[in-house]
């Protein structure tokens, strides 16, 4: 047992492995298993306290805390760092009457949908059920119904933190306003977050699901997602994807190594609305299938089918000046055959997003109207140089249609925090790290310093 370790045991009530114990190669795995964490040791912390614990207790030895309730986002930025897992912090209290929850660190989206659900209420959630909310929202949050709400991280009402100090603490806008606003945004770089408290909306009706098409089809389906786009209002989102199926585990045997062309799409109203609004994709033939139905919010997270084990994989995004012809054109020249990524999406931004924030964030707003989204398994080193140069070449060849900056959430592995804020952000959360962890006790997926 190393000193390290014997110093965190005496420390904390969590489970903690080093490495030689039992369980520590598997522990340090990130959701992407493609990114080899060497993190100097792994603590499951049981609550607040724990996690309190665990910063003093790495002060003192001199290293960095680095939280990951599930591993999505992770970079190997991480190495030499004390990992906590809070996937045991689970507490979910949703006050109906007062439209707000609190949410504990480890709680994922799946699960706090089945909790404001029951209500009519929903938060702000991506795309995966099992992401959880506090990772996506530090990061700012960019998902479903942000054209109608915008960045989760603008319904923050609190934070409940352990500060570089190792003190316990709850942050508001009135309390602290410098680490309110950088948490609002600006990633996991200023304190462990381990609780939070959000505003919750109504939605007592949702309908939404997938369509797909035969790949010979993109040219249609995108001509039409941008109509639809064009026109849409604030509760209605759509995405588009060109995507192939990959030949692994996680997918059915009949769609593996299958090419489509999706159209993802919710909207917060009834179905004849929705299904009105998502018309003109009824006219394109050769439809394969259909998914669109009035749901519940609970089966939000099933609609873009994606993993919910974890899985090796290499993406990018870019943000896009827009759609017009020449864009069009150049995204499906440039995409072709798909392979071998399994998805490149394009996701359609505006509404509330093109507005700051309600009380102000590190995340600011997007002036951009699409995102492009591309994702790619790396089973294999080959594999995934093979990954990693397509996605090079897909971002040269649109190039001229993007601005080169891309949110928080989207940056690659080797892009730095530099590439999600505009210059008088960076260098606010900047000197807010400086100030508030001087001695790098906290260290982020992208640290703002790096």
């Amino acid at each position: 047992m190393t000193t390290l370790g014997t110093d965190l045991r005496r420390t904390v009530r969590g489970q903690v492995l080093v490495p030689g114990d039992d369980g520590f190669e598997t522990a340090r795995l990130p959701w992407n298993r493609a990114v080899d964490q060497r993190v100097a040791a792994i603590v499951e912390v049981e609550d607040a306290a724990d996690a309190a614990a665990v910063v003093r207790c790495a002060r003192l030895a001199g290293l960095a805390v680095a939280a990951q309730p599930s591993g999505h986002g992770a970079t190997t930025r991480l190495d030499g760092t004390i990992l906590v897992r809070t996937g045991r912090l689970r507490g979910v209290e949703v006050l109906p009457e007062r439209r707000t929850a609190r949410v504990e660190a480890g709680v994922q989206w799946g699960e706090l949908l089945t909790a404001t659900g029951k209500h009519g209420l929903t938060g702000l959630p991506g795309s995966s059920p099992v992401v959880s909310v506090t990772g996506y929202t530090l990061g700012g949050g960019l998902g479903w119904f942000a054209r109608r709400h915008g960045w989760a991280a603008g319904a923050v009402r609190a934070f409940e933190v352990v500060g570089a100090d190792g003190a316990q603490a709850r942050v508001t806008a009135d309390s602290d306003p410098d680490l309110f606003w950088a948490l609002r945004g600006g990633g996991g770089d200023f304190a462990l977050v381990t609780a939070m408290e959000l505003d919750l909306h109504p939605a007592p009706l949702l309908y939404g699901g997938r369509m797909l098409w035969p790949a010979e089809r993109a040219p249609e389906v995108l001509a039409a997602y941008r109509e639809v786009t064009a026109a849409a209002p604030a509760e209605l989102t759509v995405w588009f994807a060109m995507a192939k199926f990959p030949p692994v585990p996680q997918v059915p045997e009949p769609l593996r190594g299958l090419a489509v062309v999706a159209v993802d799409s919710t909207f917060l109203g009834g179905e004849e609305e929705g299904r009105d609004l998502l018309r003109r994709f009824e006219d394109i033939p050769g439809l394969l299938n259909d998914s669109r139905a009035a749901m519940p919010l609970d089966a939000l997270g099933g609609i873009c089918a994606e993993p919910t084990q974890p899985v090796p994989g290499a993406g990018r995004g870019e943000l896009l000046t827009g759609l017009g012809d020449a864009v069009a054109d150049d995204l499906l020249a440039a995409v072709g055959d798909v392979a071998p990524l399994a998805t490149v999406q394009v996701r359609h931004l505006g509404g509330a997003l093109s507005r700051p924030a309600d009380g102000g964030g590190a995340c600011g707003h997007i002036a951009e109207p699409y995102l492009l989204s591309m994702i790619g398994p790396v089973l294999s080193p080959e594999a995934g140089q093979a990954v990693k140069a397509r996605l090079a070449e897909i971002a040269r060849a649109m190039a001229p249609h993007t601005t080169g900056r891309k949110p928080f959430t989207y940056l690659g592995g080797d892009e730095k925090a530099a590439s999600a804020f505009d210059a008088d952000t960076l260098a606010r959360l900047r000197e807010i790290k400086r100030h508030r962890d001087p001695d790098g006790v906290f260290r982020a997926n992208q640290p703002v310093l790096g």
